[in-house]
């Protein structure tokens, strides 16, 4: 399989999965601006999965622009991330619908530290078959972002069964330390 049908792939799933949170906004039973009111927590829900979307698809992008080659493993290990991606609207419907409650916040969390730890797999199968001296290795050297955002996710979790709009702060911090793309593969790219 060629790189460019694995990326081709990856984005209609991933445009499937946006489309499938924005399908769970409903419209709202009245017509006045009050009857928008119940739909706030859906919406922000929505925004902010769509955003964890982007930051993947977007990430995805850039990591993929190292690679030369695709095995077996790197299709796996792809369908693994996207897996734990297509949770996305399960998760953000269920915090949308209980107004951020306890347990779907925490749900939340753990479907997006599931996510991280794929990406990472994803991140070591690439580097396994490119080789030590890939590109991609090269950019990666140090996990530090990587391993301060599953931190933060496990904090995020934790903080759940108590605080769930600070567990929440918590996921919002991972998503602002990965909003840029990964400067580190860009700097690689530049670099070659």
């Amino acid at each position: 399989m060629t790189k460019g049908r694995l990326e081709a792939f990856s984005d209609g799933v991933l445009a499937i999965i946006i489309t499938i949170m924005v399908l769970e906004l409903k419209v709202p039973e009245g017509s006045s601006w009050i009857s928008l009111k119940p739909l706030i927590p859906k919406f922000l829900a929505y925004i902010f999965s769509f955003i964890y979307v982007g930051i993947y698809w977007n990430n995805h992008h850039h990591l993929f622009q190292t690679v030369k080659k695709v095995n077996g493993g790197i299709l796996w290990a792809n369908l693994h991330l996207l897996f734990w991606l297509s949770m996305m609207p399960i998760a953000t419907e269920w915090i949308g619908t209980t107004g951020f409650a306890e347990n779907p916040v925490a749900t939340y969390g753990i479907v997006l530290v599931l996510c991280a730890i794929a990406y990472s797999i994803l991140e070591n199968v690439i580097i396994r078959c490119e080789g030590e001296n890939s590109k991609l290795k090269e950019a990666i050297h140090s996990k530090n972002k990587e391993n301060i955002s599953i931190i933060f996710y496990i904090l995020g979790i934790a903080t759940s069964f108590f605080y769930p709009y600070i567990a929440i702060g918590f996921y919002y911090i991972v998503a602002l330390i990965w909003l840029i793309p990964d400067r580190r593969i860009e700097k690689s790219l530049k670099d070659n």
